[in-house]
């Protein structure tokens, strides 16, 4: 008899946490990275203390909204790259899934206080992928040797770097993937400088300085 009442908070809570998270996105997209938590809980339908109950802080409700935007997505994306039997071709297009769905979430990433360690649990699947893809791409003699999966790491975090001079939606870095692509190929014939060290902060941290650019900084 105590099941179907015990049941119940549960379900309101889980509704709750959905609208919430609805709202942040369209928040952050209509207000900006600034949005007080208070115009989301309006927007949600609900009050300040459902809200803070749920999230207690801003940096919560971004990593959870950021979460439900892109784990599902990425996972996507990263099985279309693992299914396409040219390894170039895989890495091409999760290159250009990656900065589809980046430039998407824009308002969201910008609202993040420190989006690097927000997203470094959604990045490190992206991140080993794109590392096994390169090794795989070398080995079919796709693209050139000399090349470290970091280097495509720190690579996509350039490209995303351009997102953020660009107008939402704006197709244009379609032209730096072209290019990039052209530089990996196998026939480029001037040597590398020897890589730099990683990161201290780990492989993760490789994709994150574009991410870490907030709206403000926008030209």
């Amino acid at each position: 008899m105590k099941a179907e009442p015990d049941r119940r908070p549960r379900a309101d809570a889980a509704r709750n946490i959905e609208h919430i998270l609805c709202a942040a996105r369209e928040v952050f997209a209509r207000v900006g990275p600034d949005a007080p938590l208070d115009e989301v809980a309006k927007h949600a339908g609900l009050g300040v203390r459902t809200l803070h109950r749920h999230f207690p802080r801003k940096e919560d409700l971004v990593k959870a909204t950021l979460d439900r935007a892109l784990t599902q997505d990425f996972a996507h994306a990263i099985t279309k790259a693992n299914s396409t039997p040219n390894p170039l071709q895989a890495l091409t297009s999760l290159i250009e899934e990656t900065l589809t769905l980046v430039d998407r979430e824009r308002p969201t990433l910008a609202a993040a206080n420190n989006p690097s360690a927000l997203t470094a649990a959604i990045a490190e699947p992206l991140l080993d992928t794109l590392t096994e893809l390169t090794g795989k791409a070398q080995r079919a003699a796709l693209i050139r040797p000399d090349l470290t999966p970091y280097d495509v790491h720190r690579l996509l975090g350039m490209l995303t770097s351009v997102l953020w001079g660009m107008v939402p939606g704006d197709q244009g870095w379609r032209r730096y993937v072209v290019l990039l692509l052209d530089a990996l190929s196998p026939t480029a014939t001037t040597p590398l400088p020897p890589a730099s060290p990683l990161h201290p902060a780990g492989a993760g941290a490789e994709c994150t300085p574009a991410w870490r650019t907030s709206a403000s900084e926008t030209p």
